[in-house]
């Protein structure tokens, strides 16, 4: 057991340490990142942040950010839980077909998809759009969502939603009124498990989103990697960098305990 403690211990020094020191570095001079890299920041320097924040736009890249996940998270969420309930709790001709199918969804690789995705979104006259990148976003996380939920919506009790239909309620009512709040832990954790991946999304928006004004986060990064490196305005881009790792450190450490609960309570009937 000691060991076991020794290497989660070792393996949490490893991940946590690059987090830290690049937060650290946001708070010197470029000058004190290459002198003294390990030392602590001989003052606070907030403006790196507010030059991050105006100057490279990070601001803007945030909303944008913030908008196309929050809307592609949303539309996953209900459309997946949806479709996990039917597949999971009705029996019907194709169901195993459809199920399969979203499964297999999850090993295509993205990059192969992106060429004639291009054209499809161009042809329909959203390239570079919020609501073109909404559905992409969706369309990419429905098929784990499906997955996740899919386990988790046939793990819980028959009686609960069979006392629901005998009280009169629809078969609308009883997904949003019984089922859907009995697999909160499980929406809360694939919703976690969604927002990670889509924040850190790079390829879909560097094909669909070529506008620079409407880039999201990945983008003003490597934009932001580029330009301050000419620059050799080190403690920018490391100001940068926090702000596009903060946001997903927040989301993490407020809901930890609803995603080890959602991880376990559908593997148990």
């Amino acid at each position: 057991m000691k060991m076991k403690h020794l290497v989660l211990t070792l393996w949490a020094f490893v991940v946590t340490t690059p987090l830290l020191w690049a937060f650290m570095s946001s708070f010197k001079t470029d000058s004190e990142i290459f002198d003294s890299p390990w030392a602590l920041p001989s003052a606070v320097r907030v403006e790196n942040w507010g030059r991050a924040w105006e100057q490279a736009s990070m601001g803007k890249y945030l909303l944008n950010t913030v908008i196309i996940v929050g809307g592609a998270l949303v539309l996953t969420m209900l459309l997946g839980a949806l479709v996990a309930y039917c597949l999971a709790r009705y029996t019907f001709p194709g169901n195993r077909a459809i199920y399969y199918t979203l499964v297999a969804g999850m090993l295509f690789p993205v990059f192969l998809a992106l060429v004639p995705l291009f054209f499809v979104v161009n042809q329909l006259g959203m390239l570079g759009t919020y609501h073109g990148l909404i559905l992409v976003y969706a369309a990419y996380a429905l098929p784990f969502t499906v997955f996740f939920l899919h386990g988790f919506f046939r793990s819980l009790p028959s009686a609960v939603a069979e006392a629901a239909f005998i009280d009169g309620a629809s078969h609308t009512g009883v997904f949003f009124r019984v089922m859907l709040p009995m697999a909160r832990p499980g929406m809360v954790s694939v919703a976690i498990f969604n927002f990670v991946g889509l924040w850190n999304q790079y390829l879909l928006p560097l094909v669909l989103n070529p506008d620079p004004d409407g880039y999201v986060l990945t983008q003003g990064l490597a934009a932001l990697a580029i330009s301050q490196g000419y620059k050799s305005d080190w403690s920018g881009l490391f100001a940068g960098l926090s702000i596009a790792i903060l946001p997903v450190l927040v989301a993490y450490l407020l809901f930890q305990r609803q995603i080890r609960a959602g991880l376990t309570a559908g593997a148990v009937k």
